[in-house]
C-alpha cells in the first residue's frame, strides 16, 4: 500500500523481502530478495534507493546501521532498535516518563519471583498477533511456561484490567511537526486486531502522549502508539510500531490523507495536509485466511454493503494470516463499524 502511494506520486519503488514475488514487490521496479540479516545485501539495496522505511519491524538492527551508512533511513536505525525489543521499548519509554505497563526483564527463574500477578509472560522481540506471550496467574505456572518458551530473552509485564485498546497512528517530519489521525480504538479476536474505528471522542491524553513518544525518540515518519485504557481512566503505552499500522488502514478512505501517503510525505521531506476524517468516521475489519475455509468468498455480497476491498495479494489463504481488510466510513465511528462486519458476515453465507 506504501509503494501504491508512492507510484501514484511518481516515485521509483525497491522493495527488499525475504521471499520472492511478495505483494510489494508485485507493484514495484525492482524486488531484492535475501536475508533481513544480511548486512551485504541490505547495503547493496540502500545504495540503490534515495530513503529507506520500514513495514516491518523485525529487522536486524545492524542491517539499519549498515543502511544509514549509505542512504537515508526513516525512521532512523536507533528508532527500529529501540521498537523491535520489548524491554528495550518499555525501558526507554519509562525513563522518559512516559506511561507503560510495569514490567520486569526475566533471564531466569528466580526473575519471576515477587512480581505482582497476574502477568504477561513474552518474548521480548520477535512477537506480533499474540505470539510468544502466555498469561499467568501466579508464579508457580509462570515458571512452567518460562521453561516451555523458546531460550531467549523475556519480560514479564503486569496484566492490566483495560477498558479497551486504542491507537493514534501518527506520523512526525523532519521540522518536528506532528500530523495524527485522533484515537482509533481496537477490538482483538485470539490477539489479532479483529475490528478499528475512528476516531473516538476522548480526552487528548492520547494524542499527547504519542507526541511525547515521537519527540523522545526524535522519530521521523509514521508510527503508531498502541494504548491500554485502564478502568480508572489513565492511559499505559504498551507497545510502538515503527511503521504504518493494520488500525491505520481505515484512512485510506476515510480521510483527505491516507497514512500511506502520510509516510510518504514525512520520510520524502514533503509537506502534508493536516489529516481530517472527510465523512465523520471510519472503519476496518480484517480479513484472515479463515475467511477461505468454507470456499471462495462471496465478494459481491460484502461489496453491496457499500464497503471497500483491499486484498494484499498473498497466495496462500491460512487461519489467522492477514489476507486483506474492508473499509467503510459513515457518520459515526459505530455506523462504519457496522457496514463492515455485516460486509465480512456476508463473505461466507
Amino acid at each position: 500500500m506504501l509503494a501504491i502511494a508512492a507510484r501514484e506520486m511518481g516515485y521509483r519503488v525497491h522493495v527488499y523481502s525475504s521471499e520472492v514475488h511478495s505483494p510489494a514487490g508485485a507493484v514495484s521496479d525492482h524486488e531484492f530478495v535475501g536475508s533481513y540479516d544480511d548486512a551485504d545485501l541490505v547495503t547493496a539495496f540502500a545504495r540503490t534507493v534515495d530513503v529507506l522505511t520500514f513495514e516491518f519491524e523485525n529487522v536486524d538492527a545492524a542491517c539499519a546501521a549498515a543502511a544509514e551508512a549509505v542512504t537515508i533511513v526513516r525512521p532512523a536505525g536507533r528508532v527500529l532498535h529501540i521498537t523491535q525489543n520489548r524491554i528495550r521499548e518499555k525501558t526507554f519509554l519509562r525513563d522518559a516518563g512516559i506511561p507503560v505497563t510495569p514490567f520486569r526483564p526475566v533471564s531466569s527463574l528466580s526473575d519471576l519471583a515477587g512480581f505482582p500477578y497476574p502477568a504477561v509472560l513474552k518474548t521480548a522481540a520477535f512477537g506480533y498477533d499474540g505470539k510468544g506471550q502466555q498469561k499467568v496467574t501466579s508464579e508457580a505456572p509462570a515458571r512452567e511456561a518460562f521453561l516451555a518458551l523458546p531460550a531467549q530473552p523475556l519480560i514479564l509485564e503486569e496484566f492490566i484490567p483495560f477498558r479497551r485498546e486504542v491507537s493514534v497512528v501518527a506520523g512526525r517530519n523532519e521540522g518536528g511537526e506532528f500530523f495524527h489521525f485522533g484515537v482509533i480504538e481496537n477490538a482483538h479476536a485470539n490477539h489479532i486486531l479483529d475490528v478499528s474505528r475512528g476516531p473516538v471522542a476522548m480526552d487528548g491524553a492520547p494524542v499527547e502522549i504519542a507526541r511525547r513518544v515521537f519527540e523522545a525518540l526524535d522519530a521521523v515518519g509514521v508510527m503508531c502508539v498502541e494504548f491500554f485504557e485502564t478502568v480508572a481512566g489513565e492511559f499505559l503505552v504498551n507497545e510502538i510500531a515503527p511503521r504504518t499500522h493494520n488500525s491505520g488502514h481505515l484512512t485510506i478512505e476515510a480521510c483527505n490523507i491516507s497514512q500511506f501517503e502520510l509516510q510518504l510525505r514525512m520520510v520524502c521531506g514533503l509537506p502534508a495536509p493536516r489529516p481530517e476524517y472527510l465523512l465523520g468516521a471510519g472503519a476496518m475489519a480484517n480479513l484472515l485466511g479463515d475467511q477461505w475455509q468454507p470456499g471462495e468468498p462471496h465478494w459481491s455480497a460484502a461489496l453491496a454493503t457499500g464497503a471497500k476491498l483491499h486484498l494484499y495479494g498473498k497466495h496462500e489463504p491460512r487461519p489467522g494470516r492477514k489476507m486483506g481488510h474492508l473499509t467503510a466510513i459513515g457518520q459515526t465511528p459505530d455506523e462504519a463499524a457496522a457496514i463492515v462486519v455485516e460486509a465480512r458476515r456476508r463473505l461466507t453465507v
